[in-house]
């Protein structure tokens, strides 16, 4: 780690990325909730929007007091810190994020409205009508606290850890505070960025696939990551490639960005095993998914349907009795016309006849 007098790159290299993370997954959540349908739904809106604001918020908080809590006692106590014990510990909660955010990823067709929620598939396997009209993307409050809150829990903690061999040795403590915000502005400035592009696409089909998208790629960068810090406790696999350069290095910035996506500037046979299967196993599962709960490309309420059936009865009714009449004659608009000028011709003939008869 270099140290300096206001500024440590390592620090901001390490609030940058844990923010960009935390971000990406705050302003996914509130881009879903903001564009999905709340009509009949068991929460509004705003209580899903303060329920992700009041989730992220308390995690952090929570967060900073558990660091807090351990690095003080290991400050006073000793000054030795087990490296291995913290690679553990970031890389367990890397693999439980990962699987995390798998799982958001494939509900997160269900809140845009293009899959049926699993009862809805139930019923329709079951050969039931279901109705249309009835919420179908199953967002809950419990569900928004627990991914909101575990995932920017983790990303504070990881931060906290990463301090943590700052305040033991005492070098560069007075650099934190400046460098923790350069970093949390230069990751929250990547993050505002792709909340506010999620904005200009118009169709709800094209954001769907966007954010399945950066939440596969995130979970996946985020499971091999964690297989590698394990990979560093438990030991190396053999190394397939490396690229030379402080411009690709994965510790500094702007390839570090990259990082949480599953970038390294160095590629472990376990890392790449690792990334692959993993992304492979999670398109299988979207697969099926898109199978299973895949909503037809154009769906209408049944009662509408109905009312448009017996339109369409009545009116082929109505054509139904005039076809005699309008076969009759060659053109059926010229003689319906002809009937009206007849008629009208003979009721001005019978009322000239009732005015002479009023004068005589």
């Amino acid at each position: 780690m270099s140290s300096n007098a206001l500024f440590d790159f390592a620090v901001i290299t390490i609030f940058a990325r844990e923010t960009l993370e935390g971000g990406i997954i705050i302003g996914e959540y509130r881009t879903v909730i903001m564009r999905s349908s709340w009509e009949n739904a068991s929460i509004t809106q705003k209580q899903a929007l303060r329920a992700v604001t009041v989730s992220a918020l308390l995690a952090a908080l929570v967060a900073v007091v558990i660091c807090a809590a351990v690095a003080i006692p290991l400050a006073i106590l000793s000054k030795d810190f087990d490296q291995d014990t913290a690679k553990v510990i970031e890389g367990v909660s890397k693999i439980v994020a990962a699987i995390c955010l798998l799982q958001l990823s494939l509900k997160m067709p269900k809140f845009f409205g293009l899959y049926y929620s699993k009862s809805q598939v139930k019923k329709i396997q079951n050969g039931e009508i279901i109705d249309e009209t009835m919420d179908s993307q199953g967002m809950s409050l419990r569900s928004i606290r627990f991914n909101v809150a575990w995932n920017i829990w983790r990303e504070v903690a990881e931060c906290g850890v990463f301090l943590i061999p700052f305040f033991l040795n005492r070098e560069g403590i007075m650099s934190i505070p400046l460098s923790a915000v350069v970093g949390v502005l230069v990751g929250g400035i990547i993050c505002v960025f792709i909340y506010y592009a999620n904005h200009y696409f118009k169709s709800t089909k094209a954001l769907t696939i966007f954010t399945v998208f950066l939440f596969l790629t995130l979970a996946t960068g985020l499971f091999t990551g964690g297989c590698h810090n394990l990979e560093k406790v438990f030991g190396y696999t053999r190394t397939v490639y490396v690229i030379q350069g402080d411009f690709w290095s994965v510790e500094r910035l702007p390839m570090t960005i990259f990082k949480p996506f599953g970038y390294s500037d160095t590629r472990t046979v376990l890392q790449i095993c690792c990334y692959w299967s993993f992304l492979l196993f999670s398109l299988i599962l979207h697969y099926f998914k898109y199978k299973k709960c895949m909503k037809p490309p154009v769906t209408r309420n049944p009662g509408d349907q109905v009312e448009e059936m017996k339109n369409s009865t009545q009116e082929e009714d109505i054509a139904g009795t005039r076809e005699p009449s309008d076969n009759g004659s060659g053109n059926s608009n010229n003689s319906s016309l002809g009937d009206i000028e007849i008629g009208e011709l003979e009721e001005s003939e019978a009322d000239e006849k009732h005015v002479d008869a009023c004068e005589v």
